[in-house]
């Protein structure tokens, strides 16, 4: 079962290891949505985001990078969205990306012992449907008995 609460995911109200996932596009550009929560509290994620998009390591569609930001935190930068607008009145979130990133991250989260803390990610900017994703987040991590918190703002 996702736990809701209303809070800032970046602000984990938890103890343990955490893995706070979000959609990042595959244009390698960051700056709107929730990336500004996380920049603000670190800068390291963007950075190594910037990093990965140069480098052209890897850096597409369903892949994942884990940055660690504290010692009991990791953030996933996950790459589940084609560039920032609708093409064709298609939103840029791409589920089945979703899919294969969220696959990696309960990979990592059961090795680290880890809960999961997110707010309702590809449903902003990227346009996504929160009862899509809320699908995937079952078939994925609520499935390997992983704790998931879902954060609304208040």
């Amino acid at each position: 079962m996702i736990h809701y609460c209303i809070g800032d995911a970046v602000y984990p109200n938890c103890t343990g290891n955490i893995i706070i996932p979000h959609i990042c596009n595959d244009i390698g550009g960051w700056g709107a949505g929730f990336v500004l929560a996380i920049s603000k509290r670190w800068k390291l994620p963007e950075q190594k985001y910037y990093e990965w998009y140069k480098s052209n390591n890897n850096f597409r569609l369903g892949e994942v990078q884990f940055v660690k930001v504290e010692d009991n935190i990791i953030i996933a930068n996950m790459i589940a969205q084609k560039d920032i607008i609708p093409k064709n009145g298609i939103p840029p979130i791409r589920y089945n990306y979703v899919k294969k990133c969220l696959i990696k991250v309960a990979v990592k989260a059961k090795e680290l012992n880890a809960s999961i803390h997110m707010p309702r990610i590809g449903c902003g900017l990227a346009g996504g449907h929160w009862i899509e994703i809320e699908k995937i987040i079952n078939d994925t991590l609520i499935k390997e008995n992983i704790n998931v918190w879902v954060y609304d703002l208040k």
